[in-house]
C-alpha cells in the first residue's frame, strides 16, 4: 500500500499534508497501488490514526477502490471462512439432540413425555445468561484466542453427551454447553462489525449465517452415516458416536482458528501498520466515528445501549423471529410425520436445508445491492407464514414437505438479514455496538427457551398448537420490520433537520436517536 504522494504524513492532523494529489480519471499504475502509505509516519498525534486521515481523506476514488478491494479480499480471507465453519460446528452441537433422538437416544436414558424439551431448552438457559457478560469482556481481549478458546471448550462438552447414562446427566451436559457455547455467536458478530462498513456487514453477514443452514443439511448427512453404519461399533450406541466424533472436528478446528482468527484492526497480526492505519479509517470515514475500544469503559457501552430506543424494538425484532425458528430443533421429528423411516428422515432433511442456504445467501446479496433490510425481512417472513399454514393446515404428502421447504427458507434467511440490521444500526462506539448485540442476541435467545415447547410429539403429525402459532409470529415480524423502516426513515429526517440548523448555527452538532453526536452525514439504515 502507498498512498499517491511523494510527501510524508505529519504526526498531527493538524501538521498533515493537505495538498490532495493530483485527480485522475484513470486507474492508478500498479506502481502507485504498491507504493500506497509508503511513507512511515511517527506516532507523536493523538491516536496512531491520526497522522494518515488527511492523507486518506485526499486520495483519488479510484484509489480507495482499488486499496480497499486489496484489503478486503485480505480480511475476508482471513476472517470468513473460519467464522462460517465455527458457527456451522456452533449451530451442530447444540442442534445435534435432534439427530440423537432419530436414534437410541430417549431409550438409553429413559426420557419420555416432554423430556425432549426440556433437554433443548434448558441449554439456552445457560446460553443467555452468559451472552452479554462474555461479549463486553472481548472488547477487551484478543477475540481470536477467546473464540477459539470457547469452540475447543464447547467441543469437549459436546462430546460428554456421549457419557450421559441417565436423562439428568444429559441436562446438566446441555446446561454446561450452554454456557461455553454463549461467547461465540454474539461475539463473531461484534468482530465482523469491527472489520466491515455498513454495506459491506450485509453480505458478510449471509455468508456467516448460511452456516446455519449448512449445520442443519450436514447433521442430517452425518447422522444418517454414523446411526445408520455405526450402531453399535464396539459396543457404543450410534447417538452416542455421533457426539464423539462431531466433538472431535470442532476441537480441531479450534486450535486451527487460534493461528487463524484476526483480532481487530489496529492489533492485528497479520496487517502491516499502514494497513491496520487505513482499515480503521475506513470505518471512520464509514459512520464518522472512530472505533477505538480505548476511548469509552465497558459500562459506558452498555448505557448508551439501554439509552437508544430502537434497541428494544430490535430485541423484539430478533427475539420474534428466533421464535419463528424454533421448529428447526425439532425438524427431523417434523419430517419424520411424513411416514418414512428414521434413516430415511434424516436424509430428506438435507435438500430443504441446502435449498435454504441457496434463498438465503441469494436474498442477503440482494439486500446488500439494493440497501434494503425491511422490505425484504417482511417478504421472506411472508413466505415462512405460508410454509408453517400450509404444513399445519394439510395432511397431503406432497404439500407438507414442500411447505417443509417454505418455512426455514422464509425465517432463517429473514433472520440473517436482521443481524446485520442490528449490528449496523448502532455502530459506534465499538462498546455500544458490542453491547446492543450481546442484549439483542441475549433476549432474542429467550425464545427458544419456551419455543421448545410448541412442538410436543403429542401434537404430531400436524403440530397444529406451533404451526398455527408461528404463522402468526412470522406475521408480526414483517410487520414489526417495516415499523422499523419508517422509524429509521424519520430518524433519518431529524438529522437532515439538525444538519441544517447546524449549518446556520454551528454551535449545533446533528444528532442520532441515541442522543449521540454525530458528525454531518450519518443516516441509519432501513
Amino acid at each position: 500500500m502507498g498512498l499517491p504522494t511523494t510527501e510524508k504524513p505529519s504526526t498531527t492532523m493538524t501538521g498533515a499534508n493537505t495538498n490532495p494529489p493530483p485527480k485522475t480519471s484513470m486507474e492508478p499504475s500498479k506502481d502507485e497501488i504498491d507504493n500506497i502509505l509508503a511513507s512511515k509516519p511517527s506516532h507523536t498525534g493523538t491516536s496512531p490514526l491520526d497522522p494518515w486521515a488527511t492523507q486518506f481523506s485526499s486520495a483519488p476514488q479510484e484509489w480507495h477502490r482499488t486499496t480497499s478491494k486489496k484489503l478486503l479480499r485480505k480480511i475476508d480471507l482471513h476472517l470468513l471462512p473460519f467464522l462460517i465453519l465455527m458457527y456451522l460446528l456452533n449451530f451442530l452441537d447444540r442442534s445435534n439432540l435432534a439427530q440423537a433422538r432419530q436414534g437410541t437416544l430417549e431409550a438409553d436414558l429413559g426420557m419420555s413425555g416432554t423430556d425432549f424439551n426440556l433437554a433443548t431448552s434448558i441449554f439456552f438457559v445457560a446460553y443467555l445468561l452468559m451472552q452479554l457478560p462474555s461479549n463486553m469482556l472481548i472488547t477487551r481481549l484478543r477475540p481470536s484466542i477467546y473464540l477459539s478458546s470457547a469452540m475447543a471448550l464447547w467441543g469437549a462438552v459436546s462430546a460428554c453427551n456421549a457419557a450421559s447414562q441417565k436423562f439428568t446427566h444429559l441436562l446438566v451436559v446441555r446446561i454446561m454447553l450452554g454456557i461455553v457455547e454463549a461467547p461465540f455467536f454474539p461475539g463473531a458478530v461484534f468482530l465482523m462489525s469491527s472489520w466491515y462498513s455498513r454495506a459491506e456487514l450485509t453480505k458478510r453477514m449471509a455468508y456467516f449465517y448460511s452456516g446455519n443452514a449448512l449445520a442443519n443439511m450436514f447433521g442430517g448427512v452425518i447422522g444418517a452415516g454414523v446411526l445408520g453404519n455405526l450402531e453399535g461399533a464396539r459396543g457404543v450406541s450410534g447417538w452416542r458416536w455421533l457426539f464423539i466424533i462431531e466433538g472431535t472436528i470442532t476441537i480441531a478446528v479450534a486450535i486451527t482458528a487460534a493461528f487463524v482468527l484476526p483480532d481487530y484492526p489496529n492489533t492485528t497480526r497479520w496487517l502491516s501498520e499502514e494497513e491496520r492505519a487505513y482499515a480503521s479509517w475506513r470505518l471512520l470515514a464509514d459512520i464518522n466515528e472512530s472505533d477505538d475500544q480505548n476511548t469509552r469503559s465497558v459500562w459506558d457501552g452498555l448505557k448508551l445501549a439501554l439509552k437508544d430506543y430502537r434497541l428494544y424494538l430490535f430485541v423484539l425484532l430478533q427475539h420474534l423471529s428466533l421464535l419463528s425458528q424454533t421448529f428447526q430443533y425439532f425438524f427431523p421429528s417434523i419430517v419424520s410425520t411424513l411416514g418414512y423411516g428414521k434413516i430415511e428422515t434424516l436424509w430428506l432433511t438435507a435438500p430443504v436445508w441446502f435449498a435454504t442456504f441457496l434463498i438465503s445467501v441469494c436474498v442477503t446479496w440482494t439486500s446488500s445491492k439494493t440497501g434494503d433490510r425491511s422490505l425484504h425481512i417482511f417478504f421472506l417472513m411472508l413466505l415462512a407464514a405460508v410454509g408453517n399454514a400450509v404444513a399445519t393446515g394439510t395432511t397431503k404428502l406432497g404439500a407438507r414437505f414442500f411447505a417443509m421447504f417454505l418455512m426455514p427458507m422464509g425465517a432463517v434467511s429473514a433472520y440473517q438479514i436482521i443481524l446485520s440490521w442490528v449490528a449496523n444500526s448502532f455502530p459506534r462506539p465499538m462498546v455500544k455496538r458490542s453491547a446492543a448485540v450481546a442484549i439483542a442476541n441475549m433476549f432474542g435467545n429467550t425464545a427458544s427457551i419456551y419455543g421448545s415447547y410448541m412442538y410436543p410429539a403429542s401434537a404430531a403429525p400436524q403440530y397444529i398448537p406451533g404451526g398455527s402459532a408461528n404463522s402468526v409470529v412470522c406475521l408480526l415480524v414483517g410487520l414489526l420490520a417495516l415499523f422499523l423502516r419508517y422509524l429509521h426513515k424519520w430518524e433519518n429526517k431529524k438529522l437532515e433537520k439538525a444538519e441544517a440548523e447546524e449549518a446556520e448555527n454551528p454551535e449545533t452538532a446533528a444528532v442520532a436517536a441515541s442522543g449521540d453526536r454525530r458528525v454531518a452525514g450519518f443516516r441509519y439504515i432501513y
